[in-house]
């Protein structure tokens, strides 16, 4: 059994408010735990784990804006530099998550979703690929790769919301929705360090294979568990139609 988990910077080193942040080094410890103890207790799993940019992207990506806003650069070309910029951060993130397992995890981290053809421990770490998407869509790709079904996106959203509710009082969590629905609600392109609960690119990869993606806090580390266990968990299921 694989369980794909995309790992958002947001979690592994959150704001902490202005223009700092901070590795969360205790709750990663606690989610390696966790891991740890399911793979200990299921030996037909293993984890696909991709790791976000985050803070640490945008603070370099607007870091990048700041310096090079007015050098006379096309956007297009601005846009695709800092994508490389988060990019980068999202690898810095995912060598740290590979620490987190040396017994389990004993190949590089994947930084071409499409050029990996099998795994030789029980964890595997990726980060991103290139300019155009998150890593959102390479824990899509690695799904696919690896006939998973379902992707488990973890990031500072409990659910997702029918509006930004920093925009909409009246926005309402969701439980479930359709691709279809949360495609509209996200629109079709990517933006570099773009905050969306799913990445556009990704939600149109999934929605063309047929893979659903629960969308959770990844704090809550029980609701993870529960997740991975197959029990009633607090989230958003989106797309395929809709329980696992």
């Amino acid at each position: 059994m694989v369980s794909v988990i995309s790992l958002g910077g947001s979690i592994i080193a959150p704001d902490t408010g202005g223009r700092s942040f901070a590795v969360d080094g205790a709750f990663l410890q606690e989610f390696a735990a966790l891991l740890e103890r399911l793979l200990d207790e299921e030996p037909a799993r293993t984890f696909i784990i991709v790791t976000g940019g985050g803070a640490l992207a945008r603070q370099y990506q607007n870091a990048y804006y700041q310096c090079c806003g007015a050098d006379g650069t096309d956007s297009a070309k601005k846009a695709e530099s800092a994508d490389w910029i988060g990019v980068m951060a999202t690898r810095l993130n995912a060598e740290l998550v590979k620490a987190l397992f040396p017994r389990r995890c004993v190949q590089p981290v994947v930084t071409d979703p499409t050029a990996v053809d099998a795994f030789t421990g029980r964890v595997l770490v990726a980060a991103g690929w290139k300019p155009g998407f998150s890593s959102d869509n390479d824990a899509v790709l690695l799904a696919r790769r690896f006939g998973a079904k379902t992707v488990i996106n973890l990031s500072n959203i409990e659910r997702v919301m029918t509006a930004d509710p920093k925009k909409d009082p009246a926005a309402q969590p969701l439980d479930e929705v359709s691709w279809a629905d949360f495609r509209r609600m996200v629109g079709e392109s990517w933006s570099p360090g773009a905050n969306l609960p799913f990445d556009p690119v990704a939600s149109r990869e999934a929605a063309e294979n047929g893979i659903r993606v629960i969308c959770a806090a990844g704090r809550n580390l029980p609701n993870l568990a529960d997740i991975l266990q197959g029990r009633p968990f607090i989230g958003t299921t989106i797309g395929t139609e809709f329980g696992a």
